[in-house]
């Protein structure tokens, strides 16, 4: 791929996370072991033994998961750059992503960002008792549909979509009981699919809340620097590049919707020749070409899928 290429990058979220991850990356490049190196450094805890070796009970532990992704989406990053000297255009992340976009184009820095996420999956996981949040994917039904059955099921709690995923999924949260009602009407009124998910607490629904408060004294502490490069923004699924609002964007991310696909079709009008989706996994990758075909959008989760940056 020639360095001129439109080139956006987009990072991945919670739940891409596996044993073993960033391995390989480590093995080949100087800038990921030097990213790893930096997020031990900051976090005072053993991270890279974390990714590579488990146990995947204490990787899944949401404020181990979220600073493990951030780290390996900016080993593979940095890697990319020393190797192609690739630049973005514009850049977007799901959820726990959009602190690894800021990162990708200097809003926050890389050791300030591992320790913030680390705290955001903290206060997640305090905000709601274990056990009595829930999180379901449902497939197959409208976003207005779904908010109509959200409001049928609330019966006085918490239940609404998190996750505007695209391509006919949607995620939702809230309360236990009124996830598991919402479910049941999903089911009856057509879903094609509907499944709870086995999260640690329900994310981005008003529940979050005591999150959102304690983020944003989290946040009031680190510095946000201009940036340039657009970060399309999961609360308004638009591009952001005015460094004051990040702090109150991210506080309200905890509590807001992931507007997903309507992100992907702003990322579309930008019109990207390619998109790369870096970190674990291949989520977005598979969405964006559900949402938007005519993007090409690739995954770089190890070093063999470089030679894709090359095709």
């Amino acid at each position: 791929m020639a360095a001129k290429s439109k080139l956006a990058f987009v990072f991945p979220g919670q739940g891409s996370q596996y044993v073993g991850m960033g391995k390989e990356f480590c093995e080949r490049f100087a800038a990921a072991r030097e990213t790893f190196a930096e997020a031990e450094e900051a976090l005072h805890a053993p991270l890279t033994q974390l990714c590579f070796a488990g146990p995947e009970d204490e990787l899944k532990l949401t404020e181990n998961t979220q600073p493990a992704i951030l780290t390996l989406s900016i080993a593979i990053l940095r890697s990319l750059q020393a190797e192609y000297g690739l630049e973005p255009v514009c850049v977007a992340g799901h959820s726990l992503g959009e602190y690894s976009a800021l990162v990708a184009v200097g809003a926050l820095a890389f050791a300030d960002a591992v320790r913030v996420v680390r705290e955001r999956g903290r206060l997640m996981q305090q905000a709601v008792p274990a056990g009595q949040g829930s999180m379901a994917v449902v497939l197959g039904l409208t976003a207005e549909d779904l908010e109509k059955i959200c409001g049928e099921a609330a019966q006085g709690e918490v239940v609404s979509a998190a996750n505007l995923n695209g391509a006919g999924q949607i995620v939702i949260a809230g309360a236990k009981a009124a996830v598991a009602r919402a479910m049941t009407l999903a089911r009856e009124r057509g879903a094609k699919r509907v499944l709870e998910l086995p999260v640690s607490a329900p994310f981005h629904c008003a529940l979050m809340q005591p999150a959102a408060e304690g983020l944003k004294a989290v946040l009031a502490n680190i510095e946000v620097k201009p940036f340039s490069i657009g970060v399309i923004t999961n609360v308004t699924a638009d591009i952001n590049t005015d460094a004051s609002r990040v702090k109150d964007l991210l506080a309200r991310q905890a509590v807001s919707p992931v507007r997903w696909e309507e992100s992907v079709k702003r990322l579309e009008a930008v019109a990207p020749e390619r998109v790369l989706e870096i970190g674990p996994g291949k989520v977005l990758t598979g969405l964006i070409k559900r949402i938007s075909p005519k993007l090409q959008a690739d995954n770089i989760e190890t070093p063999d899928d470089l030679k894709k940056v090359s095709a």
